[in-house]
């Protein structure tokens, strides 16, 4: 199997930079006429141009954005490629001895009734259906770290500003608290570890998930027969939970592998809730549109003189 190359696009916000700004001296939006207080909108006169801007975006940030994401890529596809090789080569042993045994029994009868014939024919095939997919997962996992910078497209200039309704009761409790999610990811590691397993945390990593979860081989502790990549959601309540964009990509990505985990009610006594494959749900983009602006010729040239 050709490895298939895994490209990310990059939304490239110029302008100077995308403005992270707030107004006032608690953030807010600055008022009725849409603007920011003491912000001065850039009208982009001044930028270098586009292959300019380009080259420098892929020399001085996507190269090492590149490599960073290579190596955790990497990272979790060998972490995958463990648990897969050895869940499906203990399936295949199985499977195997069973083959072996319905042979042996072949040779003391001298023929092959049709009851073992259909039991070989059915051995036969699990064994090659096994097979199959463990070759067909360890490609893609291979495939999985093949990583390249794609066409880098201009798609305009942003300004960043605090949600104008980030106090509001719809938007509020999506809103980050530390406290919560502290209290969300604690309930979560206390909760794997008493069902055996070993928790690994990932948060300040920026990989799309908070914690590795790994179940322990029996008779080799060092090796993990069950990994869960797991993403922690807490609400103080209960509430809507929300992913970010990497979030949401990695779920896409991992599968089955990939879970979410809402903890509710941390305010109080924390319910956990596991959910595997979370990208299957039916996950709603949030797209708001706040403000509509119009600039100063265009309102100049739109004036109706009075007599």
């Amino acid at each position: 199997m050709t490895p298939r190359t895994t490209r990310r696009t990059v939304l490239l916000a110029t302008g100077a930079a995308a403005l992270a700004t707030g107004c006032g001296s608690d953030g807010g939006d600055g008022g009725g006429d849409g603007t920011t207080s003491g912000t001065a909108a850039p009208d982009g006169a001044g930028l270098p141009a586009p292959e300019q801007r380009e080259h420098t975006l892929v020399e001085t940030c996507l190269n090492a954005f590149l490599a960073e994401i290579a190596g955790q890529r990497c990272k979790e596809t060998n972490t995958i490629r463990r648990h897969i090789e050895i869940s499906l080569n203990e399936l295949i042993h199985r499977h195997q001895l069973t083959f072996a045994s319905l042979m042996e029994q072949q040779e003391k009868l001298g023929s092959t009734p049709p009851w073992l014939a259909a039991s070989l024919k059915q051995s036969e095939d699990r064994l090659e259906e096994l097979n199959g997919r463990r070759e067909r997962r360890l490609a893609e996992l291979e495939s999985e770290c093949q990583c390249a910078i794609g066409d880098i497209q201009h798609v305009g200039c942003a300004w960043v500003l605090p949600h104008p309704e980030r106090t509001s009761p719809a938007i509020q409790p999506m809103v980050r608290d530390d406290e919560i999610e502290r209290i969300a990811v604690q309930a979560v590691i206390a909760y794997e570890k008493a069902q055996g397993r070993t928790v690994e945390s990932v948060e300040a990593q920026n990989r799309g998930f908070d914690l590795i979860s790994r179940r322990p081989h029996p008779e080799d502790p060092a090796t993990a027969i069950d990994v869960r990549f797991i993403e922690v959601k807490g609400r103080s309540a209960v509430g809507e939970i929300a992913l970010t964009s990497n979030e949401y990509k990695t779920a896409e990505r991992l599968k089955g592998d990939y879970w979410l985990y809402a903890v509710f009610n941390c305010g109080g006594t924390p319910a956990v809730h596991a959910i595997r494959d979370p990208a299957r749900l039916g996950w709603k983009p949030i797209v708001k549109v706040e403000h509509y602006s119009v600039d100063v010729p265009a309102i100049i040239a739109a004036e109706e003189k009075t007599a």
